[in-house]
């Protein structure tokens, strides 16, 4: 009688829903938090991840009070999990994507200020070329497009970028600067001859990734220059809602300049110093070259690469 192998015996018996709930756990902070998010009680997760860990004969996450993280066991099977996931998600699409015409689905994860000819001409002539594929965009901070990308879980991420994973690839979109604003409310709104040495003390507002181990390292460099208070009072992954927090006063904060110009000329903004040398930051195009595309996500990527490699970098820094 033929016998299974121990591993062909795991390749039968092992239940995907189970590898999925874990997944979840793995980005959560607690049972409670990946119950919430699967929608399911706290007993039924808990109940899962006890299957699994039995099934495979190791634990998988330690978890104690003020302690849930996975073990080095949880560590592997995360890896080869993210992996399994992404060719699941994808059988429909490479299946059902045989057709002449282009079709499919792109998922685009961003940063909330992105704003970029570039990516606007492309978003124009994808569609014009391929009307039967579908788009979605999700904003987001950079770190979490970063993680949906390298999960396989996203397209492409448009967003910044702190440090290089070697399992993605990077194509450099545009270059805009950073500067200090103010809104109407604010004491300094309007002032003229403002000096650094006049920001000390103010309160301020920024994006959850200015920090100084973060993508927006120069950012965060550029509020302790302004010797800001150190407690920031409010913050945001998108644009939209720290511009918000800078109109109604609840601080000092930094935007993209170019992005800003409109509030600045209709007097929703004023800027403040230091306004010689702004720091910079670069915005990105990552991809998963492991990731197995479909024609839709195949035509995007190539269509906004190209597009980069022709537009020379002097027309895609945005001050």
């Amino acid at each position: 009688m033929f016998s299974l192998t121990p591993p062909e015996r795991l390749a039968r018996d092992l239940d995907w829903n189970l590898l999925r709930t874990f997944l979840v756990l793995a980005d959560s902070r607690s049972v409670t938090e990946a119950a919430e998010r699967l929608s399911l009680k706290q007993p039924t997760v808990s109940s899962a991840l006890k299957r699994l860990e039995d099934r495979l004969g190791k634990r998988l996450i330690n978890r104690k009070p003020g302690r849930f993280e996975l073990t080095a066991a949880g560590r592997l099977l995360y890896d080869e999990a993210i992996d399994i996931h992404g060719a699941i998600l994808r059988l429909g699409t490479v299946i059902r994507d045989v057709e002449d015409e282009v079709s499919g689905h792109v998922r685009i994860v961003m940063a909330s200020h992105v704003v970029s000819p570039l990516l606007n001409a492309t978003l124009t002539k994808f569609h014009t070329d391929h009307p039967r594929a579908t788009l979605s965009i999700e904003v987001m901070a950079s770190r979490g497009a970063l993680t949906a990308v390298a999960a396989r879980r996203a397209s492409l991420a448009i967003c910044l970028v702190m440090d290089r994973s070697p399992a993605l690839e990077y194509r450099r979109l545009f270059r805009e600067y950073f500067g200090l604003f103010c809104g109407p409310t604010h004491p300094l709104f309007g002032r003229e001859g403002v000096t650094m040495a006049d920001l000390a003390g103010h309160s301020s507002v920024s994006f959850v990734t200015d920090q100084m181990d973060d993508a927006l390292r120069p950012v965060a460099k550029m509020r302790a220059e302004a010797q800001l208070d150190a407690r920031i009072v409010g913050t945001s992954p998108n644009l939209e809602e720290v511009r918000r927090m800078i109109i109604a006063g609840l601080g000092i904060g930094p935007l993209p300049l170019h992005v800003v110009r409109e509030d600045v000329e209709r007097g929703r903004l004023w800027r403040l110093p230091p306004y010689e040398a702004p720091p910079a930051i670069d915005v990105h195009v990552v991809w998963n070259p492991h990731a197995k595309q479909n024609r839709a996500e195949a035509a995007m990527l190539a269509g906004l690469t190209g597009l980069i490699e022709r537009t020379p970098m002097d027309d895609r820094i945005y001050s």
